[in-house]
């Protein structure tokens, strides 16, 4: 694909950027969909196979027949987009700045399978408060970076782009976008990445927010990890003394370990080479993350959309496709060494929200635990692992509650 960016000659400097596709990349997407070799239908009534055939069929004659990406650019190209180089790597972001003086800087990190636009619905709200109903002393300048291998960053070519180094990257564009006191956001990916840009703690970061919190003990995290095969039942060998809350954690963690093969599989991204080939397998890949998402992506495209529609989640498969990023996206989970769910040992203020249909429910004793310095922690009635993209004005009200006190 084509995209548009003014040459600079030293590393450091920002450089405008713009989304072009050629017309011809499309046709050619469009031509791999129609010449997919389908499997046979799946042999349960349910999911339990993972993605059924007839949910990935709808959205391929969708994605095929009537599906505009042109939408979606100009969305982006509504935005301003900017590259820079952070060592060696070329690293794309959107900035917006909020037109109210005094707004706080926040970085917001996506995670797999996910890119800047799972955010696009948060900008506005965020960053034009007094547009929807909040205040302006509550808006954001915001920060939106595509994790390397993601989207328009570039692709590492040698080992070391770990979360560690990508959460020092974002400190670094957060400085040189002139920041010297900004707060950090994130889920998934981001929210690891977010994390430990506090356990790094730089004096400009005032605080973090995660809606995906690494709360677990270790030895309990260790211990439901150990069942990831499902030759053992770990959730018989936890501590007697955990609160209902800190059970229903413990359960729900052990059922995402038992499920969450693709995490293994892109331990070794090489083997995805597929993902590179045919669209159809890159979109039934992406789609199979997690049960309730998974779900809500279904119903979406049989017609019932609750807060995501075909439309967001093409805007995000075709991103990868353009982009050819199947492969080098998966290479983070090869590069990581830590446990997502433990805690870090964050000491800088933290904020917490807790959505329903999450991975796992952060119980707020396992939060005050894994975060000394928690200033915020709420329940959602709603909401589930892509926060920011399914639930915009629950998750923009959120931000506005947690980092009220650090303004």
């Amino acid at each position: 694909m084509a995209v548009k960016t003014e040459t600079r000659t030293r590393t450091a400097e920002i450089r405008p950027f713009r989304v072009e596709v050629p017309e011809a990349d499309l046709q050619a997407l469009r031509a791999r969909i129609a010449a997919t070799r389908w499997p046979e239908k799946e042999t349960v009534p349910d999911q339990s196979q993972g993605v059924q055939l007839a949910t990935i069929q709808t959205l391929a004659r969708y994605w095929e027949k009537d599906y505009d990406w042109r939408k979606v650019e100009a969305r982006l190209n509504a935005v301003p987009q900017f590259i820079t180089e952070i060592d060696g790597l070329d690293i794309h972001f959107i900035h917006v700045r909020s037109k109210h003086e005094d707004a706080l800087p926040m970085i917001v990190t996506h995670g797999w399978p996910g890119s800047v636009i799972e955010q696009l619905k948060i900008i506005d709200p965020l960053t034009n408060p007094t547009a929807h109903g909040a205040s302006a002393s509550d808006a954001f300048h915001l920060v939106i970076p595509s994790m390397p291998g993601y989207g328009f960053s570039g692709k590492p070519s040698m080992p070391g782009w770990d979360p560690e180094h990508i959460a020092t990257a974002w400190i670094e564009l957060m400085k040189r976008l002139g920041y010297t006191r900004f707060v950090a956001q994130g889920g998934d990916w981001g929210a690891l990445i977010t994390e430990l840009m506090g356990v790094q703690a730089p004096p400009e970061l005032i605080g973090i927010h995660t809606n995906m919190p690494g709360v677990y003990p270790p030895e309990i995290d260790a211990l439901l990890q150990s069942g990831i095969t499902g030759a053992n039942n770990p959730l018989d060998s936890l501590p007697s003394n955990l609160s209902d809350d800190e059970k229903r954690a413990c359960e729900q963690a052990d059922f995402f370990w038992k499920h969450s093969g693709y995490a293994l599989e892109m331990g070794r991204p090489q083997t995805l080479t597929g993902l590179a080939d045919s669209p159809v397998a890159l979109a039934t890949y992406m789609l199979d993350h997690d049960a309730a998402s998974l779900a809500l992506i279904t119903e979406s495209v049989a017609g019932q959309p609750r807060g995501i529609t075909p439309d967001d989640v093409l805007d995000n498969i075709t991103l990868f496709w353009l982009t050819n990023t199947g492969v080098s996206a998966a290479r983070l989970y090869a590069e990581n060494q830590l446990s997502f769910f433990a805690a870090k040992g964050v000491s800088i203020p933290v904020a917490v929200s807790v959505f329903p249909d999450e991975l796992y429910e952060a119980p707020r004793s396992w939060a005050e635990r894994a975060y000394p310095n928690l200033i915020h922690y709420n329940r959602l009635d709603r909401g589930g692992h892509f926060a920011a993209w399914e639930q915009p004005q629950l998750f923009s009200e959120e931000m506005r509650d947690s980092f009220r006190s650090l303004r």
